[in-house]
């Protein structure tokens, strides 16, 4: 079980973007077995309830002294309400070892990435979209169009997923993506409209959309989602109880992406969403509310997957576009499919996987490992802390080994480490998980000596959470091998006893 931090805020001047993708990531890294916190700063239009509500705890960042008001939609740092420095000292300090650290903030870069990783010499992760200078070892750059080379990566084996293929959209989507390339690419004689400004929208242009929308002869049916969060929800609340006839307005859905597929056309702010409407095949008519909207919807424009409308110029040109994409429906649609297939988190998490295991794997041993192990098994320093301190001779080992390989329940794991450039692989290590008559596992794990002291076991412990995140592990481990009773408190093993451990699997 990873130990993984993701710092994000929501606010009235952030939006509710960055934190609503983070959730989707946190609930692949839950599935895996992983222990997911989030720091964040209360405030203003915060998502702290829905955080909490969605099983995940909350480390509440302090308060600051006085509050700052952003004096453009890009002035991040004012975002952050303290300095990047200030916010990256008191996240160095407030947690216990984490593996992993995930940023999505437009007031974090390369300054806090730098503090936190010394403190805790841990993996960090950016998840970013406006081509920074990063010190992270992953960042993740949804863009649609976005290439790696774009960004200037401080750190050489930094690794930059881009564009879309990378989308971090709910699982939902993903699998209403493959009914709706099923599904004909025609439109309803009366287009029903869904139309989300986002969680905030503090320009209002949700009421601007409506009030020429209301002006044809016969308004489309629509669905406006806008959250009480939002500071002119009083207003559109108003306007679609006036208007109740072919608008419908609800504060919240769990199920985005069923909403998504109940639709034919969407206006909307771009951002994450911009994602979901294209796995689902939803063409929009996209309003950018902030300075670093604009990529996005020059991009969504340029592939023709949606049709761009400033939001000083909603009634002006709102209706143009509106009859555009009707006409352009059938092409459209088919390009927005092609853009997204909601596996985006998948890929992510494949890349964590290897992040997180770094040169480190684990393979199956076979019968040329045995004389390899019986040697390590030899050594005084492996015997030390061994439940059975007796060396075997080597035809002993040779048929216990060959039994351990054979059997059809147990796993015999061989510990490898990449070395530079030529990718050659070095043993160094053996773990294994027997299995039990209650068809739990007791795990054994030792390190060739010449490589303690490296993180190996580690790493080791971190990758069989990987590979078996549903098996009840258990581990026996002597009172004076301070070490390794260290390494499996650390790992997430529950004590039971002065010697023994218990892993619980992933509910």
């Amino acid at each position: 079980m990873l130990k993984v931090i993701i710092r994000a805020d929501a606010s009235s001047y952030i939006g509710s973007g960055h934190i609503m993708r983070c959730l989707v990531l946190a609930d692949a890294l839950k599935r895996c077995g992983h222990d997911v916190l989030f720091a964040t700063r209360p405030q203003n239009g915060d998502l702290v309830a829905l955080i909490k509500q969605r099983g995940f705890s909350i480390y509440a960042l302090q308060q600051p002294v006085d509050w700052l008001v952003p004096s453009t939609t890009a002035d991040y740092a004012a975002w952050l309400q303290v300095s990047e420095y200030d916010d990256a000292q008191e996240c160095a300090t407030a947690f216990d070892s984490p593996d992993l650290v995930i940023t999505d903030h437009y007031g974090i870069g390369a300054q806090w990435h730098k503090v936190v990783k010394k403190a805790y010499n841990c993996k960090i992760i950016a998840i970013d979209d406006l081509v920074r200078e990063h010190t992270a070892d992953l960042v993740i750059d949804q863009t649609l169009l976005r290439e790696s080379s774009e960004y200037h990566l401080l750190n050489p084996k930094t690794t930059a997923l881009t564009g879309t293929q990378y989308a971090i959209v709910n699982t939902h989507f993903s699998h209403r993506h493959s009914l709706q390339l099923a599904t004909l690419n025609t439109l309803a004689n009366t287009p029903r409209v869904l139309l989300s400004m986002g969680g905030i929208d503090a320009p209002n242009a949700t009421l601007h959309v409506l009030n020429v929308l209301k002006k044809r002869a016969s308004p489309p049916i629509t669905t406006v989602l806008l959250s009480p969060r939002a500071p002119h929800y009083k207003s559109v609340a108003e306007f679609a109880a006036e208007h109740s006839a072919w608008l419908t307005h609800i504060d919240f859905v769990d199920d985005m992406a069923g909403l998504m597929c109940e639709h034919d056309i969407a206006i909307g702010a771009p951002g994450s969403t911009s994602w979901e409407r294209a796995c689902v095949g939803l063409p929009s008519i996209v309003i950018a509310l902030a300075d670093n909207q604009q990529t996005i919807c020059k991009n969504l424009e340029t592939v023709g997957a949606a049709i761009c409308v400033d939001l000083e110029a909603i009634s002006k040109n709102l209706m143009k576009a509106y009859e555009q994409l009707i006409a352009d429906y059938s092409k459209m649609r088919t390009i927005n499919l092609q853009l997204c297939d909601g596996q985006g988190v998948k890929r992510i998490m494949k890349h964590i996987t290897k992040l997180l295991s770094g040169s480190l794997t684990l393979r199956l041993a076979t019968q040329l490992d045995v004389e390899q192990v019986y040697a390590w098994q030899c050594k005084p320093e492996t015997r030390r802390y061994a439940l059975n301190k007796d060396v075997p001779s080597l035809a002993e080992h040779r048929v216990w080994m060959t039994k351990k390989l054979a059997s059809k329940n147990d796993y015999f794991y061989i510990i490898e480490l990449t070395n530079g450039e030529d990718e050659k692989t070095t043993p160094v290590g053996v773990v294994r998980l027997d299995m039990a008559v209650d068809n739990t596992y007791t795990i054994s794990i030792f390190i060739a000596p010449e490589h303690f002291g490296k993180g190996v076991a580690k790493l080791a412990l971190k990758q069989i959470d990987i590979l078996h995140p549903t098996e009840t592990i258990h581990a026996v481990v002597l009172k004076e091998n301070t070490a390794s009773q260290v390494l499996f408190s650390r790992a997430g093993y529950q004590r039971i006893n002065e010697e023994q451990f218990t892993r619980q699997p992933v509910e």
